[in-house]
């Protein structure tokens, strides 16, 4: 850790040297206080400086800060509110070059709200920085977290909130990526959050910056209808003042709704200049049943959304129909060349004539002559009520391929139908968050960057985005693993990432239900030395123990009984890798239903 105090640097690591007062860059430490205090009256360091006057900010300690005009160009400008992985946080109020975060050192912070998880916007300078916290809630009880923060030059991409371009250090701007974090820890679900305690200082040479932090409430009282997983940032378009008019299906009903709408990996913010919803005309195609109604975001028919952030339209009194196909339109005002999406839709959904305006309140689908292909921006639809989510993480089999385009044929529409048609266990609703090409411990698309690979960044990365911060989750099935066997990861490291998965959805209260995985015999690379990873992972899945709180036997559904290491032939698609509708069909009807009700507290 490094302490600037009257112009002097005081570096154990290389000694001690004189530099100039000047404006400081950081205040003094607070006196350390048990009473709770607001976050910003704990910022003690600057890491927020204007290119022409990098010495106003110091943030780790050599000189060295984040870029304001980056900031600014990617929509985090002081005081916004920022939803990332559904917690709103707000970047500090603070001027650029004055104090804008704390370091961690046991401090406690004010904080109240009742959630699922503590979400911290963070980085680390020095190297990760990790430690343990406290968590104080009004009823007298605590809990512990424990938090890392990557650093924010050399921490992955993968999971960073958002990436900025340039780092000002004090011989001028350098044009490398600077990240911060969004890192999400637990709390006691149902209990009043009344302060924080942040972890100790992480020792010499490092430090835990602490920006923002939020108590989240994923959406308590609302179910997921639909959704889809962002699996990287492509090429699009370009559009030009057009509208995309996209097509998804309602697994769960209920009598309100909202969006969901996603800027994930984004550089720069995007901007909607309306949007709407309405549930597909009987015929199918852009045409609506009815007139679209408007959605607003904040009371606003327009939305700007920062890079890296979301944003969740208004509670809309709006019935939505189990089973039925909805159509979410979005005028897209400025020019768009690249755009966060989910590829694999298996879905066309549609889009204007460039220029063509505002079309949102079309109730036809004359206005919409082009299609598209994939889910661009939108990542759920959520209705009111429920009992809650199931969420499907896993890859190309989850997320349909080799299933019949759109007749919502893929394995989590099977089971929505089964949960909605029964009374016998809750009518949970299901967010599939399967991603084509996906792998459980490696990252397919990088996390930064405009990329072709849209196969995501690996389960282990996106399981606090695309299961832990989905709506009122109660239970997770994961059905992962070809992708990481056929191209050589050895067995024990994809065991250990479905483990991980399965200790962090259980730390937030969830139930976890592991697949085995099925077979490829015949599929390109799909060899005898991949079939026999799969293999050992299947049988740790098989072995379970407290790892996992059940297990489907996807792989005994699909083979062949009489050559194990395929699949049946009734049910290949003809790849010999994915399932067609009617092994999917049988995927979605063997799920024990029992097998997904958490097991009461």
């Amino acid at each position: 850790m490094r302490v600037r105090l009257w112009g002097v640097v005081l570096a154990p690591a290389l000694g001690l040297a004189l530099v100039p007062a000047a404006e400081p860059a950081t205040a003094a430490p607070p006196q350390r206080t048990t009473a709770p205090v607001p976050l910003e009256r704990l910022f003690d360091n600057t890491a927020v400086s204007e290119p022409s006057v990098p010495a106003s900010a110091d943030f780790d300690g050599a000189g060295n800060s984040l870029s304001a005009r980056d900031l600014a160009a990617a929509g985090w400008t002081p005081g916004r509110v920022l939803t990332v992985d559904a917690a709103r946080l707000r970047w500090p109020r603070a001027a650029t070059g004055r104090p804008d975060n704390v370091r961690a050192d046991g401090q406690t912070v004010r904080l109240s709200g009742r959630g699922d998880a503590l979400t911290l916007l963070v980085a680390a300078t020095g190297g990760t920085a990790t430690g343990t916290g406290t968590v104080h809630y009004r009823d007298g009880s605590r809990s512990t977290y424990r938090l890392t923060a990557p650093d924010w030059r050399t921490g992955p991409l993968s999971t960073k909130a958002v990436a900025l371009p340039h780092i000002n250090t004090p011989g001028g701007q350098r044009a490398e990526r600077a990240r911060l974090y969004a890192v999400g820890v637990p709390v006691a679900r149902g209990r009043e959050v009344a302060a924080v305690v942040l972890p100790e200082d992480p020792g010499p040479g490092a430090d835990l910056h602490v920006f923002a932090a939020a108590v989240r409430d994923n959406g308590a009282g609302w179910t997921s209808s639909w959704a889809a997983a962002t699996g990287g940032y492509a090429k699009a378009g370009p559009w030009r003042g057009q509208t995309l008019r996209l097509v998804v299906h309602a697994g769960a009903g209920g009598p309100r709704v909202r969006v969901r709408l996603a800027n994930t990996f984004a550089s720069a913010p995007v901007r909607f200049g309306a949007a709407s919803v309405a549930v597909q005309a009987a015929g199918g195609g852009a045409a609506a049943a009815g007139a679209p109604v408007p959605l607003t975001f904040g009371g606003r028919r327009s939305a700007q959304i920062p890079a890296g952030a979301q944003a969740y339209s208004d509670p809309l009194d709006l019935a939505v129909p189990a089973g039925r196909n909805l159509l979410v339109s979005l005028h897209l005002p400025d020019t768009v060349t690249a755009v966060p999406v989910h590829r694999e839709s298996r879905q066309v959904s549609y889009v204007s004539a460039p220029d063509g305006g505002d079309r949102t309140g079309d109730v036809g689908g004359a206005s919409y002559p082009g299609t598209v292909t994939g889910w661009p921006f939108l990542t759920g639809v959520e209705v009111a009520g429920g009992p809650g989510t199931v969420v499907t993480l896993g890859d190309s089999i989850t997320d349909g391929a080799g299933s019949t385009a759109g007749a919502n044929r893929r394995w989590p529409d099977v089971l929505a139908r089964r949960l909605q048609a029964q009374h016998r266990v809750p009518r949970y609703g299901v967010a599939n968050s399967g991603i084509s090409a996906n792998r459980v411990v490696t990252d397919r698309y990088p996390g930064d960057g405009v990329s072709t690979d849209t196969g995501g960044v690996s389960a282990v990365h996106r399981l606090e985005r695309d299961v832990l911060a989905q709506p009122s989750v109660r239970t997770v099935v994961v059905f992962e693993g070809i992708n990481d066997v056929r191209p050589g990861t050895p067995a024990h490291e994809v065991v250990a990432g479905l483990r991980a998965i399965a200790r962090g959805a259980h730390e937030r209260g969830l139930r976890v239900v592991a697949a085995t995985v099925a077979p490829c015999e015949g599929f390109s690379d799909c060899t005898a030395a991949a079939d026999a990873r799969r293999t050992a992972v299947n049988a740790a899945i098989r072995a379970g123990g407290a790892d996992f709180d059940a297990v489907l036997d996807f792989d005994a559904v699909l083979r062949d009984p009489g050559r194990p290491q395929r699949l049946l032939p009734a049910y290949d698609s003809g790849d010999h890798l994915h399932p067609g509708d009617a092994g999917l069909r049988a995927l979605g009807e063997s799920v024990d239903l029992g097998a997904l009700v958490p097991a009461k507290p």
